[in-house]
C-alpha cells in the first residue's frame, strides 16, 4: 500500500468555474486507516485549497501524541480537546479537514462538521483497515493500540460507529483497492451544491 499515501505531483487541478459550485469546506470522516489524511491532501491539491489533519493539530497543541493523551489524561479529556480544536478548524474556509476516527462519538460534533460544509465518509473493509494500520508506523507510535485484538476489535468499533458516520455524512466513498487519486476524483464527482447551516 505504499502508493496509498503518495500524492502525485502531476494531479490535475479543477477549473475555476467548478470552484464556484463547490461548498467552501470539505470534511472527511471515517475510521482510522481509511485514508482521510492522504485524501485530504489530494483534494486540497486538486482544489488549490488548504488542508489540515485534526489529529496532528491536536497533538501539536497538547505537546504529546494521542496515545500519550489517552494514557495520561484518559479518553474524556482527549474528546474535550478534540471538540475544542474541531470548533476552531471547522470555521476555516477553502479547507479540507481530515478528522479523527472517533470525532463522531461526541454529541454536537456532527453539527460542527456539517455547518456550511460537505461531509464525506471514507469507508474500507475491516481487513483493509487492519492491513493499512499494520503497515503504518504512525499508527504504532501515535495512536492508542487495538486492545482486544485485530479484526474483532475493528469490526466491533465499526459496528458502533457506522450509524454515526452515516448520520453525519452527505455521502460515502469506499477506499478499498483504490488509489488516493481515484478516491479524490470520486469525491469531487459527488460533491453537492454549497451547503447551508444544518439544524440537527
Amino acid at each position: 500500500m505504499g502508493g496509498w499515501r503518495t500524492i502525485m505531483a502531476g494531479m490535475p487541478t479543477l477549473e475555476s468555474s467548478r470552484h464556484s459550485k463547490l461548498p467552501s469546506r470539505i470534511r472527511l470522516i471515517g475510521y482510522r486507516g481509511t485514508g482521510k489524511s492522504a485524501v485530504a491532501q489530494a483534494l486540497a491539491l486538486r482544489l488549490g485549497w488548504d488542508w489540515v489533519d485534526a489529529d496532528v493539530e491536536l497533538e501539536l497543541r497538547a505537546g504529546k501524541s494521542i496515545a500519550q493523551i489517552f494514557s495520561d489524561d484518559g479518553e474524556p479529556a482527549f474528546r474535550d480537546l478534540e471538540n475544542a480544536i474541531l470548533a476552531e478548524l471547522a470555521a476555516r474556509e477553502r479547507t479540507v479537514l481530515a478528522t479523527g476516527g472517533g470525532v463522531v462519538m461526541r454529541a454536537g460534533n456532527c453539527k460542527l462538521l456539517r455547518d456550511r460544509a460537505a461531509v464525506v465518509w471514507l469507508k474500507a473493509r475491516p481487513e483493509t483497515i487492519l492491513n493499512r494500520l499494520s503497515n503504518d508506523w504512525t499508527t504504532v507510535s501515535r495512536r492508542p493500540n487495538l486492545t482486544t485484538g485485530g479484526l474483532d476489535e475493528i469490526r466491533e468499533m465499526l459496528d458502533n460507529r457506522t450509524p454515526l458516520y452515516r448520520e453525519c455524512a452527505d455521502f460515502a466513498v469506499d477506499t478499498d483497492e483504490k488509489t488516493v487519486a481515484e478516491v479524490a476524483g470520486e469525491i469531487l464527482d459527488q460533491l453537492p451544491a454549497p451547503a447551508t447551516d444544518v439544524d440537527l
